[in-house]
């Protein structure tokens, strides 16, 4: 099937990122969200990293104006129903997603590519509560969008080689890679990323070391750019805590349990960067260790 336009379900960090991409490689894009502010915000967003892609030559100003015309926004999901393909990219939440799905259903063409950005949750079970399993996958970009070059292509076990191929393509087009992986929890990136995160929050728990050590220790000791617990704030710990309950649900091994330390960062509400505090506080001119 040949894709020309792509609806995509939510203008957050993911969304109005995947939105980015498409627009620049050609794609005709409808994004979606519940609050006009947030598409507003999407949209100034996308503006941005465009004007910034232009004064580094990344792009040009015209490639830049011409994909801006091709992003248009709505806050109704139905809009979305004559896409070639739709790309959720809600919050991590299943019983959300599933919400979303069953009120796209009835408006989607017959043809329509459903797909989901989900990081952790079954394709297979998301599927299966829809008319279309076998057009169905999970289509998992990285964060953030414009920069990573992954993209994992999850089939459900009802996936068509059709389908597939299909995304398969989009992903070609969008100048990315495409990492294929099978349809466990949190499939191959969150597998062994978010792991690592939780342990370095028990690391922080125990008194190992502290926020600072600890990411200075990963960043110098193992080459990584970024530590693991600022990591864990550019995703959003909520994100993390949402995947390591998957992993730990799905897997049943002690191993995956999620930290009790990052369990109560979340549940003060101290969730990243996006909150303005997490493991370190935004608030300020620099950020600083919150433990």
């Amino acid at each position: 099937m040949s894709i020309e336009t792509v609806g995509v379900v939510g203008a957050g960090q993911m969304g109005n990122g995947i939105a980015h991409v498409l627009a620049l490689a050609g794609y005709e894009v409808r994004l979606n969200d519940i609050s006009q502010d947030s598409l507003d915000a999407a949209i100034s967003r996308i503006s941005k990293n465009m004007d910034r892609q232009v004064s580094r030559e990344q792009i040009t100003a015209q490639e830049m104006d011409d994909a801006m015309r091709r992003i248009s926004t709505t806050l109704s999901l139905p809009d979305l129903g004559p896409s070639d393909l739709v790309i959720e990219a809600a919050s991590e939440n299943e019983s959300l997603k599933k919400q979303i799905f069953d009120t796209l259903l009835p408006h989607l063409s017959p043809d329509t590519i459903l797909t989901s950005n989900t990081s952790s949750i079954s394709i297979t079970r998301l599927a299966s509560g829809t008319d279309r399993p076998e057009r169905f996958m999970g289509f998992h970009f990285m964060n953030p969008v414009p920069l990573m070059k992954l993209v994992e292509l999850i089939r459900g076990i009802a996936t068509d080689e059709p389908t597939y191929q299909s995304c398969l393509a989009v992903v070609e087009k969008l100048g990315k890679t495409a990492a294929s992986a099978e349809d466990y929890p949190a499939f191959i990136v969150n597998r062994i990323l978010i792991p690592m995160i939780n342990e370095a929050c028990y690391a922080l728990y125990e008194g190992v070391g502290s926020v600072s050590s600890i990411d200075a220790s990963m960043k110098l000791g193992a080459n990584h750019p970024m530590g693991p617990l600022e990591l864990g704030d550019f995703i959003g710990l909520d994100t993390c805590l949402a995947i390591m309950n998957v992993l730990h649900d799905g897997l049943a091994d002690t191993k995956y349990r999620p930290c009790p330390l990052l369990v109560k960062y979340v549940e003060a509400g101290w969730v990243g960067r996006k909150a303005g505090r997490g493991f370190y506080d935004y608030r300020g001119e620099a950020p600083v260790p919150t433990r």
